[in-house]
């Protein structure tokens, strides 16, 4: 596969609080493959002055039914209108450290389910008014104990049923119903087939018939993986292997996006095969690295990729786990 990195500027955002007008002198970058190509929009979702408007972030993007963008950050959750433009705002400890989202429409409403990682807990919040309708905590049917709790993943099958990953401690995967009912859980820490080293990520699968988890084994040596398992949790197989670490999942149609943390978003097709590569940074110091400031920041090139989501149009959103907080708009080529 021959993949096409046309990268029409390297210009930097400049230092400190950039301007307007510095942000206006960064060109658009295509990349991506032929197959799969899009188009950045530099500066977008930035402040007037060019300054980050979300501080760090660590967390995940969806896209409501009127097209608005979702993002979390350390401060709680930003939706941004699809011209960039902050529009709605949840924030302080209610809000914070939603490592994971989704959104999902019920009864004509719109609610976000979130992985709170360093808050040890799920929740659902309205998309519109913020109003918090449940949490999820490790219920003591599972006669698991007082296990640590440090969930990082979450996704909803048709149903409704709920499934939330404690991927950064036990790899369990517990699956509640609809109003928060323990119903099971599957998994366990380990390098095995049906083993998860690091269930970071989790989407439902809607490619297939009957849809089924696909999830993020992000530090499986010795690269990173892609696995199916049914809505029952019983392993179906592997779906990619030799990825390097994907952090997420999200489908549209018949292709998958998966940010992975070395700097990077790779797209899947109904196959399951890689037809693009999009943002690869050129830099291996600078992919898998949190600490690179506002002023470091190259346009279509990622550092630590761990969010996406796709619009309507098929442009892609995407977030860098990083110190300044970046989100990106990128533009499907037609």
């Amino acid at each position: 596969m021959k993949y096409c990195f046309v990268f029409c500027s390297l210009a930097l955002v400049t230092a400190g609080s950039p301007s307007l007008k510095a942000q206006e002198t960064v060109a658009p970058v295509r990349t991506g493959s032929v197959d799969m190509a899009f188009d950045t929009v530099p500066g977008w979702g930035l402040r007037p002055d060019g300054s980050s408007a979300i501080g760090s972030t660590h967390g995940a993007v969806v896209v409501d039914k009127a097209g608005n963008i979702y993002t979390s950050a350390a401060a709680g959750v930003f939706a941004f209108s699809p011209d960039g433009k902050v529009v709605q705002s949840y924030l302080g400890p209610k809000y914070s450290n939603l490592h994971d989202m989704e959104i999902r429409e019920e009864d004509g409403e719109e609610f976000i389910y979130g992985a709170r990682n360093a808050n040890a807990e799920g929740i659902k919040f309205n998309a519109h008014s913020g109003e918090i309708v449940m949490k999820l905590n490790v219920p003591e049917e599972a006669g698991l104990g007082k296990i640590k709790f440090n969930p990082t993943a979450i996704t909803v099958a048709g149903n409704g049923d709920i499934f939330l990953s404690n991927g950064y401690a036990t790899n369990h995967i517990f699956k509640y119903d609809k109003n928060g009912k323990y119903l099971m859980h599957f998994g366990k820490k380990g390098n095995g087939m049906e083993e998860f080293n690091t269930a970071h990520g989790m989407t439902l699968d809607t490619r297939y018939e009957p849809a089924r988890l696909l999830i993020c084994d992000r530090n499986h040596q010795p690269k990173g993986r892609l696995l199916h398992y049914d809505l029952d949790g019983k392993f179906i197989g592997e779906v990619v292997t030799g990825l390097g670490m994907p952090t997420s999942v999200s489908v549209q149609g018949d292709y998958v996006s998966v940010p992975d943390l070395h700097g990077r978003l790779v797209i899947l097709d109904k196959a399951n095969k890689v037809i693009s590569v999009v943002g690869e940074n050129p830099n291996p110091s600078k992919g898998r690295s949190y600490n690179i400031p506002q002023d470091k920041w190259v346009e279509g090139a990622f550092s630590g990729t761990h969010g996406s989501a796709w619009d309507a149009d098929g442009n892609l959103y995407v977030q860098d786990w990083n110190v300044a907080g970046r989100l990106m708009k990128l533009v499907r080529v037609k």
